[in-house]
């Protein structure tokens, strides 16, 4: 769908306050009621209707008649919303022409008021071409239900974390400036895809570059997964950037050493083509790192170590599972040290704690006192010094009396505790009032009716 900017400007409050009713109720629908719209927008003297008819004009909007009477988001309408609020913290001030198009994302030209050009990139995850975003991508994670927008909302979000990282540490990407629903906002790259490049004056040196980037980006964790001549950008004076990040995982990934021998594949397919490099012969100077390689000069994942650093956890990259048992296990079991203490010394105390607040908190429960004080008992028996020390028959019968004693006790506290729970039921019953359900008999003028007439007039005469 094509984005014309020119339908922005004529747009009222309104209109964008109908546009994010519709895309606040579709957190949970995926066609939003019309009534739900009415309400969540909450425009004076019902304008709601005349609002959705303009913006179902400029396609903004579709609506859905075949359940009930909905309307959802369409890619434009979402794109207004991520633009208007890009406009009004000043990002940028114009949109320019088009100056991308890819599988799951179109790329325009947008300027400050400054006159500083810059790129904004729109996701559109669920075009024609690319709609396996599910298995091809881990953007749902736990999540079973989803819509496009949502899905291109969280591309961009990984996108313009993983940009800023890298910029972080150094790596040639674009300067990432601000990202807000499926729209990142970054820095224009002046250069041309490697792609469109017919000739270089050091083919050999740029090759290493972009080699040495794909094991840099390994030693820190990650790897890139779509590492091609589409996403390497190059200057005229062959500096190298890397774009497009949404499917980075991490070196942890079950498929990590696929992807990263398909990244190397990529490139010495492709400088093998177009540049006619022979790979043979520069086997031994590939690299000046220290990272081992095959016959033919490439390098190996295995040989690869994550000494740089640690970015796919800093980002939580898909993939990486935590390496931090051995502090937990540590912190578990300093607590359980700790817990052991603390109940040798106060386990009577908790018991009685317990018991104290069962008909406050625990009205609906059984009985949990006796088992905590049947625990607490055999406890006491087997941390007291007095208890199975002496081995006199008058020592144990004195025990046992002690013993029936206390069943004794703790049976007359059940019944007790048995009591007072029934006399709180009773009084929460007391206090609930009667409601006829819906399907209840309701005298609509019956016999009994008709015979509570007649005796009332018979009273009267």
């Amino acid at each position: 769908m094509k984005l014309d900017v020119d339908v922005l400007r004529y747009l009222s409050k309104d209109d964008f306050r109908v546009l994010t009713a519709v895309e606040l109720g579709m957190r949970n629908h995926e066609i939003v009621p019309s009534d739900l719209i009415d309400r969540i927008a909450s425009l004076k003297h019902g304008g709601t209707y005349k609002v959705l008819k303009n913006l179902l004009k400029h396609k903004l909007l579709h609506h859905d008649s075949s359940k009930y009477d909905g309307f959802r988001l369409t890619y434009l309408g979402y794109d207004f919303l991520a633009i208007k609020t890009m406009v009004n913290r000043g990002v940028f001030t114009a949109v320019g022409r088009q100056i991308g198009v890819g599988k799951e994302s179109d790329i325009f030209e947008v300027a400050r008021e400054d006159g500083t050009v810059m790129a904004m990139k729109l996701h559109r995850l669920g075009r024609t071409s690319f709609r396996a975003v599910k298995t091809k991508r881990d953007y749902l994670r736990h999540r079973s239900s989803y819509n496009w927008l949502y899905l291109s909302r969280l591309a961009a979000l990984k996108e313009y974390a993983f940009m800023k990282a890298l910029e972080e540490h150094g790596f040639p990407v674009p300067n990432a400036v601000d990202c807000n629903r499926h729209c990142v906002v970054m820095s224009l790259i002046q250069g041309y895809p490697l792609v469109q490049v017919k000739q270089l004056q050091n083919p050999e040196t740029v090759f290493d570059t972009i080699i040495g980037l794909v094991v840099h980006l390994a030693e820190h964790g990650l790897i890139h997964c779509d590492f091609n001549e589409f996403n390497i950008m190059i200057d005229d004076d062959e500096k190298v950037t890397m774009i497009d990040f949404p499917q980075m995982v991490s070196v942890s990934h079950r498929n990590a050493q696929m992807y990263f021998d398909r990244d190397i594949e990529c490139i010495f397919k492709f400088f093998g083509k177009r540049f006619n490099l022979s790979f043979e012969e520069r086997s031994d100077d590939v690299d000046d790192s220290e990272v081992e390689t095959e016959e033919s000069g490439r390098p190996t994942f295995s040989s690869i170590t994550k000494t740089a650093g640690f970015l796919d956890k800093e980002l939580a990259a898909s993939g990486f599972t935590t390496k931090d048992q051995d502090d937990i296990q540590k912190f578990i079991e300093g607590n359980v040290a700790e817990d052991d203490v603390s109940d040798n010394e106060h386990e009577s105390e908790s018991c009685q704690t317990n018991i104290k607040g069962f008909d406050s908190l625990n009205l609906d429960q059984e009985e949990p006192t006796s088992s905590c004080n049947e625990e607490g008992q055999i406890d006491e028996n087997q941390h007291s010094p007095e208890a199975g020390q002496s081995g006199d028959p008058e020592s144990q019968n004195s025990s046992n009396e002690e013993e029936d004693n206390q069943n004794a006790d703790d049976a007359q506290l059940m019944k007790s505790l048995a009591k007072q729970r029934r006399r709180a039921m009773a009084a929460a019953r007391k206090g609930r009032k009667n409601i006829a359900s819906r399907n209840s008999y309701k005298d609509k003028g019956g016999k009994s009716s008709n015979s509570s007439k007649i005796q009332k007039q018979l009273s009267s005469w």
